[in-house]
């Protein structure tokens, strides 16, 4: 079996890879009935001299390949008949913008197994970029704060070379006093976050705690779960199960939360149909303590109100004004500060690429060398080599038509 690394045609440019040239050298070494080439790219985080340093050849034609991998959403123009290509599609939600991706897609008679569809016989994902996403998202909550406050400067995250870097740039924060983070969510994304919380050395207290007690001296940080900010309206106690089998019924209850945080870093999971953890009039509140806050989760006008539009890379921060509701400069007086770049991964594309193929190595590779024996691969593939959706799919038939 022959794989494909492929060159990234998405504008803009994404300089993440599948697979290091660390990692190709791996998996060969380890499936000897393996064969790897990689399409030669200008923008890669990886040079293609690391590819070669590596022994990986460089190929432009891929069409000798049995399995395309790339990253984002691939370019009609470049996809090749007849193939299995791996990469993010963006299209099991019916996302407007990639409906002509998946039309070329089925034409071209190729089998499309999305990476987010990829779950374990348990349901769970098996890959993504959510750690790194939180591991940036958190940094970026604190470089922000810097320049809210001009306390310090941080480099930005995409200006450093590795991890390793821009760890470093965290000896320069200085925090107030009995400074307070609430951090939501319990996934990959709130345990990236929280390996930078953890850099900081940050004390972490229960959410009890940290809404009674006080730590003069010390900044603090709790982490949320559902549990903790929704709460039922009949007043019975709350049920994991029921709540994520049908969120009707519940409310937040964030802002006894909020009245006692300075920085706020979201990195929940939000669902359609569940409740706003604040409304954009809790923020008109008097409890609402809140100066800044760093959306990793970045849903656009929804649970998280003061987020109005994603930032970017280039241009990470953004005011809230509560009273009209409208994006101001960042830092203008009376404003929530704002940070909500929705591709952070892309900021250290070297350290998220290793984590994201050490995944795909370890839980994905074995299954095209062992008959795909837990199904992993077939339940992914949206679309099959005969032009036609899989039947766990065929509820985007309208979406194509």
């Amino acid at each position: 079996m022959k794989f494909g690394v492929i060159r990234e045609g998405k504008v803009p440019p994404d300089k993440r890879v599948p697979l290091t040239p660390a990692q190709c050298k791996m998996v060969l070494e380890q499936y000897p009935q393996a064969k790897i080439a990689v399409q030669p790219s200008s923008i890669r985080a990886f040079t293609d001299q690391e590819y070669q340093d590596a022994g990986i050849p460089l190929q432009e034609d891929l069409s000798d390949c049995d399995v395309l991998l790339g990253v984002k959403e691939v370019p009609v123009e470049m996809l090749l008949p007849g193939k299995d290509y791996m990469f993010f599609s963006h299209t099991y939600k019916q996302q407007p913008y990639n409906r002509d991706l998946l039309r070329a897609i089925l034409n071209k008679k190729i089998r499309l197994i999305d990476y987010e569809m990829l779950k374990d016989p348990h349901g769970r994902r098996l890959l993504g970029f959510g750690r790194y996403a939180g591991i940036v998202g958190a940094y970026n909550a604190f470089r922000a704060w810097g320049a809210l406050t001009d306390a310090y400067q941080l480099k930005p995250a995409h200006q450093c070379y590795d991890r390793s870097e821009l760890e470093g740039e965290l000896v320069k924060v200085q925090l107030p006093e009995n400074f307070r983070i609430a951090l939501t969510g319990a996934g990959k994304v709130a345990a990236g976050a929280m390996e930078i919380l953890s850099a900081l050395k940050i004390l972490h207290v229960f959410p009890p705690e940290y809404c009674r007690e006080e730590f003069r001296g010390d900044a603090v940080f709790t982490q949320l779960d559902v549990r903790q900010y929704f709460q039922r309206e009949d007043g019975a106690p709350f049920t994991r199960k029921e709540f994520f089998q049908n969120p009707q019924g519940y409310r937040s209850d964030f802002l006894r939360y909020a009245r006692h945080t300075d920085l706020y870093i979201a990195g929940h999971f939000w669902g359609e149909g569940a409740p706003y953890l604040y409304s954009r009039a809790d923020v008109r509140h008097p409890d609402f303590n809140i100066r800044l806050v760093s959306d990793i989760s970045c849903d656009i006008d929804g649970p998280v109100a003061t987020t109005l539009r994603p930032s970017t890379i280039e241009a990470p921060f953004y005011g809230y004004d509560p009273t009209t509701e409208k994006e101001v400069p960042f830092g203008a007086p009376g404003s929530v500060g704002v940070s909500a770049v929705d591709n952070l991964p892309c900021e250290l594309p070297r350290d998220a690429s290793e984590d994201f193929g050490n995944e795909w190595i370890k839980r994905v590779l074995p299954q095209f060398f062992n008959q795909d024996a837990q199904s992993i691969l077939a339940a992914a593939s949206e679309t099959t080599r005969e032009g036609k959706l899989s039947p766990a799919f065929e509820y985007l038939s309208s979406y194509v038509d």
